[in-house]
């Protein structure tokens, strides 16, 4: 977590030091119920939080996770139970009640005021003001520098970089300050999918963080999808599934089948859905291809093949893909779709060529999200809707409901907008644009980032849908054991080239991060990955 004028010179942020031990008396909650009209999101949910201990919370989405936060921040008010502090029932009848009982949450999309500076939002609502009511700067000043030195961020994060240029980390750093800050001591903070936008180094610097935290006296509540993360970070899990607590285990006692056993009620080796379907044809054809980020690629893909792409952050994955899809220029080499030459440089003429990407970042680069389910599905094929330049509304609903009926698209109608559904259904309603498109090639990049296991599940069945009809399919994961479960071929990057590639008896998560983190002067010479 380093600032962008000088990444690596950025020292590593040292544990936290609280003003004053957190305020004795463990924080939990008993037999909480929450409805919201008819629907109920939480069932009688019974839970402590001890001082000390980081608490993973794991469940689907839609199993309540969400709720409970909420509840605990002063948010939600529950329909029946209590929130207790020190075993007393303690009324959070809002945020700013719950933050005066020393209850924080760090956001998974930090709130960032973009043109003030990093000391201005930390202190957002309590800035010090001189006699005249005007912004006291030299005591702000005296007061950030003394509270970056307490907490360790001092050379991490700048005071006075405006808001608008923080990085994904910076923003967190933001919010864990203003948890940590003030006038009275935090007792819990809990994390909402804390590393969705952090790189691997970013991740370390967190979770050390959160272990000073934790050691010092502060009860961690920890919500995130990824398993590996859970098991290297918390104490005990907590695992909620239709709002219901079924079971809380120590971390050390248990495993990853049986925590998804508990959120989806049916074992891990259910979740993949792979058959050898490939076929001779070759559809994508990929030879010698350079940009400003990738160099010399060559990759083959036929119809009916799911071949997947591995590499660390930074190896050029995500980048290789954009090229592909005519949103990065090609400096030199040849693309090929059905024997066709793909001309470069034109998103439009690379999706009427057959090609289809859907994107790591699905909110910011593929999703319209004050827009509805039915327009976001319908975007990619309004050539085929349109009749004398007018969209034929009943073609346009007929077709989203097809989709949204085949992929199960969890929404109370297509009239909804997508901002409102989750993560999984989101994703969902992307690769529904894409099937009715009907792309000979379909890239997938991070196509499960940021979703519950159920969802997941569902996501890779349809791929293994899309490859059965004969659809060329690129997947690119940071997930190891997504990739072994999905993949024909696994192809490994790092630095922008290809280092190596894998049948699918050959490759396993030791081999593919041999490559990954293979050394440039003796990585494998780039050749025809087919």
């Amino acid at each position: 977590m380093s600032t962008p004028s000088d990444p690596a010179a950025a020292p590593e942020p040292r544990g936290p030091r609280p003003d004053t031990a957190p305020p004795s008396g463990s924080v939990g909650v008993s037999g909480i119920t929450k409805r919201f009209g008819t629907v109920q999101a939480l069932g009688g949910v019974t839970l402590d939080f001890p001082g000390g201990q980081v608490t993973a919370l794991m469940g689907e989405n839609g199993a309540g996770k969400s709720t409970l936060l909420k509840i605990l921040t002063g948010d939600h008010q529950p329909t029946e139970g209590h929130v207790l502090i020190g075993g007393a029932a303690a009324d959070l009848a809002s945020p700013a009640r719950a933050r005066a009982a020393g209850i924080r949450i760090i956001p998974q999309e930090p709130e960032i005021i973009p043109h003030v500076s990093v000391a201005e939002n930390v202190y957002a609502g309590a800035l010090p003001r001189t006699r005249g009511r005007f912004l006291d700067r030299a005591g702000l000043r005296r007061r950030i520098t003394a509270d970056l030195e307490r907490l360790g961020f001092t050379g991490v994060l700048d005071p006075n970089l405006l808001g608008s240029r923080l990085t994904p980390a910076q923003r967190q750093l933001v919010e864990i300050m203003r948890a940590l800050t003030g006038t009275t001591p935090p007792r819990l903070i809990a994390f909402d999918e804390p590393t969705s936008s952090l790189s691997e180094h970013e991740v370390e610097a967190l979770f050390l963080l959160i272990r000073g935290l934790r050691d010092q006296g502060l009860a961690i509540v920890y919500v995130s999808h990824r398993m590996r993360e859970i098991f290297r970070l918390a104490d005990r899990i907590a695992v909620l599934r239709d709002g219901n607590l079924v079971g809380v285990q120590q971390a050390r006692d248990t495993n990853e089948r049986e925590l998804v056993r508990l959120m989806v009620g049916r074992d891990l080796s259910t979740l993949f859905v792979r058959q050898n379907v490939a076929t001779d044809r070759l559809v994508l054809d990929v030879r010698d291809v350079t940009t400003d980020k990738v160099t010399d690629i060559s990759l083959r893909v036929h119809a009916g093949e799911v071949v997947g792409l591995a590499g660390l952050i930074g190896a050029g994955r995500s980048e290789l893909a954009l090229a592909l899809a005519g949103d990065q220029p090609i400096r030199s080499g040849t693309v090929t779709l059905d024997g066709t030459p793909l001309p470069g440089g034109s998103p439009g003429k690379a999706i009427r060529a057959g090609l289809g990407l859907a994107p790591e970042e699905r909110k910011a680069q593929a999703l319209f999200l004050q827009r509805s389910v039915r327009d976001n599905i319908s975007l990619a094929v309004m050539d085929r809707l349109r009749r004398f330049r007018f969209v034929r509304g009943s073609a346009e609903r007929a077709l989203a409901e097809h989709y949204t009926d085949r992929l199960r698209v969890r929404t109370p109608s297509i009239a909804h907008e997508v901002r409102t559904l989750s993560g999984g259904n989101q994703q969902k309603v992307v690769l529904a644009r894409w099937l009715a498109r009907k792309p000979a090639v379909l890239i997938l990049d991070e196509p499960t980032r940021g979703i519950d296991v159920g969802a997941k599940a569902e996501i890779y069945q349809i791929i293994a849908d899309l490859a059965k009809e004969g659809v060329a399919l690129v997947v690119i994961s940071s997930e190891l054991p997504e990739l072994l479960g999905l993949a024909d071929r696994v192809v490994v990057m790092q630095g922008g080239r290809i280092t190596g590639e894998l049948s699918h008896a050959e490759a396993s998560e030791e081999a593919i991060l041999a490559l990954a983190m293979a050394d440039d002067s003796v990585a494998a010479t780039p050749g025809a990955a087919s």
